[in-house]
């Protein structure tokens, strides 16, 4: 590659990489890291990066959640077909297939907000820290493979994969007992609420922080995103996913770092602004406002009339008939007298 080549590529990335960078507000301290990360860190590596990169949109993330407290019926591959022609990003409309996942996420809006601004500013700092709160549950014993997900050890990183690529089990557990003593005093960890149906096992002198709930299905090649512990980012492994009619690619840095994502902030400032317009449009069923003149004393006041469009209205052949009488009935009562 020529050195004008390796310009271009360099500056192309600045341009890509300056509006992420000019959204984040801060800079997260590593305790502030292990307390938000810490709810999240042991979901399945598919999971986790979707609901990394829809944390960074966090309005559309609400609206999501309204949409799936709307619909509780759905959850799985019909909520995320059902929701194909929502403008939401795509990581968003596959977090509807997990509703009590996105209820938590809708909860903590806080929680929600930073997450996604630790991602986008801090994206290798935050896989390190998820990599460090999965060696802990380790040596706590608490994470090994089962009949639902698979550890996989490569060089110094720990992948977390579904043993069926189609049958995603979303656990819930506490912070406090999966990781052993926690080491931040000042900041404590973030524990959630467990939601309806899951199932918290039972092990004869172990102290198990894992529940599982019911199995979610879903098509294969549902997850679009995962995680390149090597290069420290998440990477796009499904360029087009079939919920996005038409299909569009998600892959957006081609030519500087090839199936990597990038947050898209012009989808998300167009995203408000739609929100804005539509909170600032007048209902269409509002009546406009009349003014009411106070009447003037001594004046005569008008008398009221009956509307027009409430008159009693002639039936339809009355209305048509005509107002004289014909020649020949003239004729036939008197005899014409013109």
């Amino acid at each position: 590659m020529t050195i004008a080549r390796k310009l271009f590529a360099a500056l192309l990335a600045l341009l890509i990489a300056a509006p992420t960078l000019a959204q984040a507000q801060r800079t997260y301290s590593q305790p502030e890291l292990d307390q938000m990360l810490a709810p999240i860190a042991l979901y399945p590596d598919p999971l986790l990066a979707q609901v990394l990169m829809a944390a960074t949109y966090p309005l559309e993330v609400a609206a999501a959640a309204r949409w799936s407290r709307a619909n509780p019926g759905l959850q799985g591959d019909d909520a995320v077909r059902a929701v194909e022609y929502e403008d939401w990003d795509p990581s968003v409309k596959s977090l509807v297939a997990f509703p009590q996942l996105l209820a938590r996420m809708d909860e903590n809006p806080d929680w929600t907000r930073r997450l996604g601004e630790a991602f986008l500013a801090q994206e290798p700092h935050v896989m390190d820290t998820v990599q460090q709160l999965r060696r802990r549950a380790r040596a706590a014993g608490q994470l090994a493979s089962d009949e639902r997900l698979v550890i996989v050890e490569r060089s110094s990183s720990l992948a977390i994969q579904p043993l069926n690529p189609q049958v995603v089990y979303v656990p819930y557990y506490d912070p406090r007992i999966v990781y052993g003593p926690w080491w931040w005093p000042a900041y404590q960890p973030i524990v959630w609420t467990p939601w309806p149906g899951y199932a918290r096992p039972y092990r004869p002198g172990v102290s198990v922080g894992f529940w599982w709930g019911r199995p979610v299905n879903l098509s294969v090649n549902f997850f679009f995103g995962n995680f390149d512990w090597h290069h420290r980012h998440v990477r796009v492994v499904h360029p087009t996913v079939y919920y996005r009619r038409p299909p569009v690619a998600l892959n957006r840095t081609v030519v500087v770092a090839p199936h990597r994502w990038q947050h898209e902030p012009r989808q998300r400032a167009t995203f408000y602004q739609r929100r804005e317009r539509q909170q600032s449009r007048p209902q269409s069923n509002a009546l406009p406002s009349v003014q009411v003149r106070p009447p003037v004393q001594g004046q005569p006041q008008p008398r009221a009339r009956m509307p027009e469009a409430v008159a009693p209205q002639q039936p339809r052949a009355e209305r048509h008939a005509p107002r004289h009488e014909p020649r020949n009935e003239r004729l036939h009562k008197g005899g014409d007298r013109s």
